[in-house]
């Protein structure tokens, strides 16, 4: 029986955790979960799932959520110790990390500390605190499975194969909305606009995300730390029906896919049940469904924030966690209707400007990177207009 401590589990990667736990109650059981705003929700899981722990993102939000769990035999806490202490229950053995955006990076880390393995689905833990993230993870001799699809198909594509012979990581892109929509007239997206992506079905923030690209871009910077590769042998590959996840080259010029349905229920149940394959439900995949599998490259003038993200990695340590501040913050304020989605791009790139990059030798200075760049990106999206 494995436990789990399932971060944001109200999100679109939680919820989806939650139903294979349910499908498998021999397996697996949720010792803590944790989640954001969505209090309703929230209570219905701890009660179906009875986790010992129950931590809300905002102490404010502790009573009402005690009052929706009457009765209930959990601990009801809130705010970063909250979740930090959900993280770190004893009796967890993996972390399910799927809080989205740098909040997820505090109780991660402590989740590594504490000794857990880690099921990550918290891409910006990687893109604002890479290198130290990866030390603490070999340190604390924990196993660390990558939950985001592409990268699930990276790793396994890459089992059974040494490092060195690896040429290239490709990672592939479905283009979100706009792949095919001329340049010019990306400065009329609506909201609505940007949240219709045609494969996948995510959160409001990520969706933004792939609709620019930025997700592509953190996906990188993942990447580059999950498979210790340099950031010159990461590619990234448009692919509209999103059956190849990503691809893996090889020295002698053979290249490994890892195909299915999109569905992120895969990637997160190999996570979770490693090196066993389980059933999950999703639609067995039928290539006599498709008349052709496609792949162009992105145009990085049309797509900014991945020509930003690839920018950021060049630049220095401290950038990356600059410039996902600055796009958390940017993407608000466009999901706001204070800024046009074309100002997604120009926040985050006047907020690299502005930004001397240096090294980070902590994760209390990754998160003070993190406060600059909110602090400096909410300063510029006030002095434009939408």
């Amino acid at each position: 029986m494995k436990q789990l401590s399932i971060l944001g589990s109200t999100g679109s990667i939680g919820v989806s955790t939650l139903e294979i736990v349910a499908a498998y109650p021999d397996r697996f059981r949720v010792a803590a979960l944790t989640a954001g705003k969505n209090l309703e929700l929230f209570a219905r899981q701890i009660r179906q799932f009875s986790p010992r722990i129950a931590a809300v993102a905002s102490p404010e939000d502790v009573p009402q959520l005690k009052e929706l769990c009457s009765g209930l035999n959990v601990e009801i806490v809130g705010g970063l110790q909250g979740l930090i202490a959900a993280a770190t229950a004893d009796e967890s053995d993996m972390v399910v990390a799927a809080i989205v955006g740098a909040a997820g990076l505090a109780p991660t880390a402590a989740a590594v500390r504490a000794g857990k393995d880690i099921a990550l689905a918290n891409k910006e833990t990687l893109v604002t605190a890479g290198h130290l993230f990866m030390e603490m993870v070999a340190t604390h001799g924990v196993k660390l499975f990558p939950v985001d699809s592409e990268h699930s198909a990276v790793f396994q594509s890459i089992e059974g194969h040494r490092s060195q012979d690896i040429s290239k990581i490709i990672l592939t892109a479905s283009g979100g909305p706009f792949r095919n929509t001329p340049a010019a007239q990306l400065a009329h997206v609506t909201v609505r606009d940007a949240l219709n992506h045609p494969n996948w079905s995510m959160g409001r923030k990520i969706t933004i995300d792939s609709a620019t690209m930025m997700n592509k871009g953190l996906e990188v910077l993942e990447a580059r730390w999950l498979f210790d590769a340099p950031v010159d042998k990461i590619e990234v590959n448009i692919h509209p029906q999103s059956i190849i996840h990503s691809m893996v080259e090889y020295v002698d010029g053979c290249v490994i896919a890892q195909l299915g349905t999109p569905d992120m229920k895969a990637p997160i149940a190999y996570a979770l049940s490693y090196p066993e394959r389980i059933a999950t439900g999703v639609k067995p995949l039928d290539l006599t469904d498709f008349s052709g599998l496609t792949f162009f490259k992105p145009d990085m003038e049309k797509f900014r924030c991945l020509a930003l993200a690839y920018r950021a990695i060049r630049d220095g340590e401290s950038m990356p966690a600059v410039m996902n501040a600055a796009n958390e913050i940017a993407v608000e304020a466009f999901l706001n209707g204070t800024i046009g989605f074309l100002q997604i791009a120009e926040v985050i790139e006047r907020t690299m400007d502005a930004h001397p990059a240096h090294d980070l030798k902590s994760i209390d200075e990754v998160l003070q990177a993190d406060r600059w760049g909110r602090d400096t990106a909410r300063n510029i999206c006030g002095g434009l207009k939408n």
